[in-house]
């Protein structure tokens, strides 16, 4: 079986300074796997080579067997929440939404709301984005994430500025994703959510990858 994930002996130096020392993994489809490490230690980096928005110093990343940067730039099917998220401050959450289904236009309005209404939020609500709180925003990062129904979810800190009944429906989202056939990465500190939800974890120290025993 392809692996959703592969990554060959990938290191990313930046300035001189190794982010990722040579690292060897293989995710399989249809799982839930967490990172864990300190602040610093390369889980976002991680993230960003796996969705293609960095390019590895050495070594090569497979995307369900096509080789990042060389067949494919980006994975296809995949979507990604990295820390802060990035919305249209002067539109309303839905209007950010719209602008991004509308690129690959695979998604009806419908399925944008029911996104919404998942996460808690009010597609209906005109409030611009900067008026939003930031758990609010966090919300809208995880409705942006699952309404296309990608096969490859990357969720860094996805649980950010969320109250405990917000953390508790994300992992019913997460769950259900999963339950659809979604492979999903995730990285936090709370030690609740690597428990709750993943069926493998791997531990970041300073580039370096190596799988925790469950």
């Amino acid at each position: 079986m392809t692996a959703a994930v592969k990554l060959n002996s990938v290191s990313k130096k930046i300035n001189g300074r190794e982010i990722l020392n040579n690292v060897t993994l293989d995710i399989e489809k249809g799982t839930i796997v967490g990172f864990v490490g300190h602040n610093g230690s390369g889980k976002s980096m991680l993230f960003r080579v796996i969705s293609g928005l960095v390019k590895p110093s050495s070594g090569e990343v497979q995307i369900e067997g096509e080789t990042l940067h060389q067949t494919i730039s980006f994975p296809k099917n995949a979507r990604i929440i990295l820390e802060k998220p990035g919305f249209l401050e002067s539109y309303s959450g839905f209007d950010n939404l719209k602008f991004l289904a509308d690129i690959q236009q695979k998604i009806s309005s419908e399925k944008i709301e029911l996104a919404m209404q998942q996460v808690g939020l009010d597609p209906k609500d005109k409030r611009k984005v900067r008026a939003y709180s930031l758990g609010m925003k966090q919300k809208l990062a995880i409705a942006q994430a699952i309404m296309e129904e990608p096969d490859l979810i990357l969720l860094d800190e996805p649980m950010n500025g969320l109250d405990e009944e917000s953390v508790e429906n994300v992992y019913e989202l997460i769950k259900a994703e999963n339950a659809r056939g979604a492979t999903i990465l995730l990285t936090s500190h709370h030690k609740a959510d690597i428990e709750t939800l993943c069926q493998k974890v791997y531990k970041l120290n300073s580039g370096n990858v190596s799988e925790i025993e469950q």
